[in-house]
């Protein structure tokens, strides 16, 4: 399809802060709003009508659990793989469907390297147990395509041999000849796990980045990203945790370089809606008055993502995610999730 392939090259194209990500967003929405039949069949509950949307507030996001109800794709390319969340026993899991996994690839690097440099420049090791266990978890596959765009025979996956994983971290200490960092990126409840078993005993590589991915999974108590980054950073003798912002749904990432703010990637744009109103967004620089914004950027507010990325499935989500953003509105911080699960605008769906 013509359309889609111009709108993925513009995407390709955008830059961070690109004055062009609102007319995008409205080109790609216009395209869903007529070639995806779940956002259809959703604006058209909702009263909506795509050629009166002219501003990038105004276009709807769909609320995240569709894509456990429902098969959400755009257009009719063919699907090459499905994502799948891991959800918990009984609970319906998120199913993404990809038709264009290279272009996930190409955007996925991209995003990285905008934040961290060359993939080339890094030694990835990554321990994702939990992710292992599944053969469809997109940040699986993600990271994988790092591992191969690394070069380095070093960089690896370890599913729950942390012992390996420790003699892996003492063998880099004592690297020669290299200016490659160490990247180790994994679930919070292995990090914990790799730090009460073997960080007393470990010498870890001076140019050593740690890189959570959030969740506990169940194996422990669930604790606050403060919490969790605090005994990292004392154990593991670095500065500052760095952590990653994806979901199943999402083909995009943000990434926080430290203290839990996350910046959104160059095809992402975050945006708040009121707490109980999920079709309010709260004041920021673009959405009211620069003193009610000034005002306002701590208040929580629930997570609405524009993903332009997502042009074969749904761009606009409305997440479960609470957050606020920092005072200049170039970050977010996630606080946490929503007590109830059911989204209001789910009820408006009949198909």
């Amino acid at each position: 399809m013509k359309i889609k392939d111009e709108l993925k090259a513009a995407v390709i194209s955008l830059s961070e802060n690109d004055q062009n990500f609102e007319s995008l967003a409205l080109e790609v929405f216009k395209f869903q709003a007529d070639q995806n039949p779940v956002y259809k069949a959703y604006l058209k509950n909702l009263g909506v009508k795509p050629s009166k949307v002219s501003h990038l507030e105004k276009i709807p996001c769909l609320p995240i659990s569709f894509f456990k109800s429902h098969s959400v794709i755009s257009g009719k390319a063919a699907i090459q793989h499905t994502f799948e969340s891991s959800g918990t026993t009984g609970e319906l899991s998120s199913k993404h469907y990809i038709s264009d996994l290279p272009f996930y690839e190409y955007l996925s690097a991209k995003t990285f390297e905008a934040f961290y440099g060359p993939l080339t420049d890094y030694h990835i090791l990554a321990l994702l147990p939990n992710y292992l266990e599944r053969n469809n978890s997109s940040l699986v596959y993600m990271v994988q395509s790092f591992i191969y765009k690394s070069f380095s025979t070093k960089s690896g996956f370890y599913l729950n041999n942390i012992e390996a994983l420790a003699k892996k971290l003492e063998l880099l200490v004592n690297q020669k000849n290299t200016k490659k960092k160490v990247l180790l990126l994994g679930v919070t409840f292995a990090l914990l796990d790799l730090i009460e078993q073997h960080a007393p005993n470990i010498k870890f590589p001076e140019n050593l980045l740690i890189m959570e991915t959030g969740g506990m999974k169940g194996k422990r108590k669930e604790l606050l990203r403060e919490e969790v980054h605090e005994l990292l950073t004392a154990d593991l003798k670095v500065e500052k945790i760095h952590s990653e912002y994806g979901m199943t749904e999402l083909l995009s990432q943000a990434y926080s370089k430290g203290d839990g703010w996350f910046k959104p990637s160059a095809t992402m744009k975050i945006l708040l809606r009121e707490v109980n109103d999920p079709f309010s967004y709260l004041p920021s620089f673009k959405i009211g008055s620069k003193t009610a914004a000034k005002r306002n950027y701590r208040k929580t507010g629930g997570i609405n993502v524009i993903d332009l990325a997502n042009i074969d499935s749904c761009s606009f989500i409305e997440t479960q995610d609470l957050g606020n953003f920092s005072e200049d509105y170039q970050e977010f911080k996630v606080l946490g999730r929503f007590d109830n699960s059911d989204v209001r605008g789910c009820n408006l769906m009949t198909i």
